[in-house]
C-alpha cells in the first residue's frame, strides 16, 4: 500500500495523481503543482536509508547531486523538502515531469529494430554521462539500467534522460555501505562488485550492458535462478555473475532482424564491456564517437608529429574568439611571445614558463581558450580530463601522468590542458588517511614532471571553476604560477555567439544583435544557444498550430524568450569567484620575493 493517497494535497501546493513504484527506500508518484504543471515525486523514508545516501553536512546525497546538474539529457531539479506522515520524517525530491516511458517499458512492449534507434537512445545517455564525469567533481550514476533511462516523447523526436539518482557520488566520495539492488547488479561493472570501486568507466561499462540488452533483446550473462530463501542469495548471485563474465562474450546472429546492422557496432560492444576498466573507453566522449562511427583517437594520438612545423598547425587561434580583448592582450604579452620567441628570452637568461591556470565560472570557455591558445602558439594540443587519468591499480595514476609528460616532451611543442585540475590535484591539506592519500603521491608525481618543462618544449594548462581547491604548491613560481581569470563572455562577445547561432536559421530583419547582447549580461555560450534552439521551437510549433504564417524569427520571439531563460550562472556563484579571484590576486601579490637584499 501507498504512503500517499490519490488526490491528496501534498506539501501544501501538490496533488497526487498517481501512485508509480515503490523501491527499497522510496516511492515515486506523479503529481500536480499549484501552477497546474505535473512533476514527478520521490518520497524517501529516513528510516530506510544508512549513512552512506547522505553527504558530510548530512544533506541526502540523491538531492543534492541533483540540485547542481542541469543538462538535456538529465532528469530536471524542481523542488525538495521534508515532511512528516503517520510520525515518520520523511525527505521528498520534486523533478520536472517527462512525458514518456522508460526504457524498460519500451522493450516490454517493443522490440528495437533499427541500429539508428539505439545509437540516438545510447548517444542521449552518453551525452548525459559526459556531462556528469565532466563536472569539477565528477559525479558517476553507479546505476544505468533501462529502469533508468526515461525516453521523453514530447518533442517530435525522442530525447533519452538519464533518471534516479539513488545511488549517485561523486568520484571522491567514499563507497562504504553502499549496496545496489540485486536486478540491478548485472549491469554493474565487475571492479564495483568485487572491490567497491566506482569510476566513469563504470558506469560505461552498464551502457554496454543496456546496449548488448537492445540490441539482442537478453542481458550478456545467464545467471542461474538462486532461490530467494538463501541466507546469502545477493553473494551467490554476485559470484555467478563474476563466473559467467570469464568466457567469452557471445554474440547471437540478428543479421536480418536489425534493420541497417553493421558488424562495426559488435567491436564497440565489446571494448564497452571489457572486465578491465583500462580496457574500455576512456570517456564517454570517446564512446559517443565510436558508436556513431566517428573518428575515435586514443589521447596519445592526439599530438601532432614532432616534425610538425608551426605554420602547419596554425589555425585561427585568437581570431576565432570576439571580445576578451583585455584578456587575449595579457596572455600575448605575458606567456605567448616567451613561447614563440624562446631563444630571445634565454639570450637574457629568462627560464621559459612551465604553466599557467585558466578559472572562472562553469561554461565560459576555458577549454575553447586553452584551444585557441594553442593555436595562437602553434603547439600541439593534448586535452586530458580526470576520467583520462583514473585508476583502479595502486599507483596507477601516477604512471599515466608520467606518460603523458613522456608522449609530450617526445611531440613537442605540445600543451597539456588538465580539464577541472582541482579534481585531480586537491589540496594535501584536506588529505586525511580515509582512503584518499593516494592523491599526495599524484600530485608529487605532476609536481616532479612540472619542474622545467618548459625547456622541454612543453607548456601546462590547469583549467577549474574551483582554483582555491588546488594543492597550493601547484600554483607556486615555476609551476603554473600565471593565473587568468575567464569570465563570462562580455557584450562583443554575446553579439558574436548570437550572430553565429541565428546565421543559418529563417530571421526577420527585425534582429537587434546589440540588444540581444545587453540582455543577456552574464549568460554564457550554451545559455545563449538554448535561447536561439528554444526560439527556433516556438516558431515552428506556432506555425504547425496555424498562430503564424511561417516560421521566421523575430526579435519579438528572441526577447520573449530570454525572459524565460535565465543565465546558467547564477548572481551567488559569480560572487563566489569573484571572491575566489580576489584570493588569487593577493596569493600573486603575497608571493615572497626571491634574491639578495641589497
Amino acid at each position: 500500500m501507498s504512503i500517499l493517497q490519490k488526490n491528496s494535497l501534498f506539501a501544501g501546493k501538490y496533488t497526487v495523481l498517481l501512485f508509480i513504484k515503490k523501491s527499497k527506500n522510496a516511492e515515486t508518484y506523479r503529481v500536480r503543482g499549484s501552477n497546474n504543471k505535473l512533476y514527478f515525486l520521490k518520497l524517501f523514508n529516513t528510516t530506510q536509508l544508512n549513512q552512506a545516501n547522505f553527504d558530510n553536512n548530512a544533506n541526502l546525497l540523491a538531492i543534492e547531486l541533483l540540485k547542481t546538474i542541469k543538462h538535456p539529457n538529465i532528469v530536471a531539479y524542481h523542488d525538495s523538502g521534508e515532511t512528516v506522515i503517520n510520525n515518520c520524517k520523511y525527505l521528498y525530491l520534486m523533478e520536472e515531469f517527462i512525458v514518456g516511458e522508460t526504457l524498460l517499458e519500451r522493450l516490454a512492449h517493443e522490440s528495437i529494430f533499427t541500429l539508428y534507434d539505439i545509437r540516438h537512445i545510447l548517444s542521449d545517455v552518453l551525452k548525459g554521462l559526459s556531462y556528469l564525469h565532466s563536472l569539477p567533481n565528477a559525479i558517476i550514476h553507479n546505476e544505468i539500467t533501462p529502469q533508468n533511462i526515461m525516453l521523453d516523447l514530447a518533442a517530435e523526436t525522442s530525447v533519452a534522460k538519464i533518471i534516479d539518482f539513488g545511488y549517485a557520488r561523486t568520484i571522491n566520495q567514499s563507497q562504504k555501505e553502499y549496496k545496489l539492488p540485486i536486478n540491478s547488479i548485472q549491469y554493474v561493472a565487475n571492479e564495483c562488485i568485487t572491490k567497491n570501486i566506482f569510476l566513469p568507466q563504470s558506469d560505461l561499462y552498464s551502457v554496454g550492458v543496456v546496449m548488448y540488452q537492445m540490441l539482442f533483446g537478453k542481458l550478456p550473462w545467464k545467471i542461474n535462478k538462486i532461490a530467494s530463501e538463501t541466507s546469502n542469495m545477493e553473494t551467490n548471485f554476485a559470484t555467478s555473475l563474476l563466473d559467467q563474465r570469464q568466457e567469452p562474450l557471445l554474440f547471437p546472429n540478428i543479421v536480418g532482424q536489425i534493420i541497417d546492422f553493421d558488424d562495426s557496432i559488435l567491436n564497440v560492444l565489446e571494448q564497452a564491456l571489457q572486465n578491465d576498466p583500462e580496457q574500455r573507453f576512456k570517456n564517454a566522449q570517446l564512446f559517443l564517437q565510436a558508436l556513431t562511427n566517428q573518428k575515435s583517437t586514443p589521447w596519445k594520438e592526439f599530438v601532432a608529429p614532432a616534425n610538425t612545423t608551426v605554420e602547419e598547425n596554425k589555425l585561427a587561434g585568437f581570431a576565432a574568439i570576439a571580445g576578451m580583448q583585455e584578456l587575449k592582450k595579457k596572455l600575448q604579452s605575458d606567456v605567448i611571445d616567451m613561447l614563440r620567441n624562446p631563444e630571445l628570452y634565454r639570450l637574457h637568461q629568462l627560464a621559459l614558463p612551465n604553466g599557467m591556470l585558466l578559472y572562472g565560472p562553469p561554461g565560459c570557455g576555458k577549454t575553447f581558450f586553452a584551444k585557441k591558445f594553442a593555436e595562437e602558439t602553434g603547439y600541439n594540443f593534448v586535452d586530458i580530463n580526470p576520467s583520462d587519468i583514473a585508476s583502479v591499480y595502486i599507483h596507477g595514476t601516477q604512471e599515466k601522468i608520467r606518460k603523458i609528460f613522456d608522449n609530450a616532451k617526445e611531440n613537442a611543442p605540445t600543451i597539456l590542458n588538465f580539464n577541472e585540475i582541482s579534481t585531480m590535484m586537491p589540496s594535501r591539506e584536506n588529505i586525511s588517511d580515509g582512503g584518499h592519500s593516494h592523491y599526495a603521491g599524484e600530485t608529487n608525481e605532476f609536481l616532479a614532471q612540472l619542474d622545467n618543462i618548459g625547456n622541454s618544449g612543453v607548456f601546462v594548462i590547469g583549467s577549474t571553476n574551483q582554483p582555491h581547491l588546488i594543492d597550493k604548491a601547484i600554483l607556486r613560481a615555476g609551476r603554473l604560477e600565471k593565473h587568468f581569470y575567464i569570465p563570462p563572455p562580455d557584450r562583443e562577445a554575446r553579439r558574436a555567439m548570437f550572430e553565429l547561432y541565428l546565421k543559418n536559421r529563417p530571421i526577420t530583419d527585425t534582429i537587434d544583435y546589440e540588444r540581444l547582447a545587453m540582455l543577456t549580461e552574464n549568460y554564457v555560450s550554451g545559455d545563449i544557444k538554448l535561447i536561439v534552439d528554444e526560439t527556433s521551437r516556438k516558431t515552428i510549433k506556432e506555425h504547425k498550430e496555424g498562430k503564424r504564417k511561417d516560421t521566421k524569427i523575430t526579435m519579438d520571439d528572441l526577447e520573449l524568450i530570454i525572459k524565460t531563460i535565465k543565465s546558467s550562472i547564477s548572481t551567488d556563484d559569480l560572487k563566489k569567484i569573484e571572491q575566489i579571484k580576489a584570493q588569487m590576486e593577493n596569493i600573486k601579490q603575497e608571493r615572497p620575493k626571491i634574491g639578495f637584499l641589497n
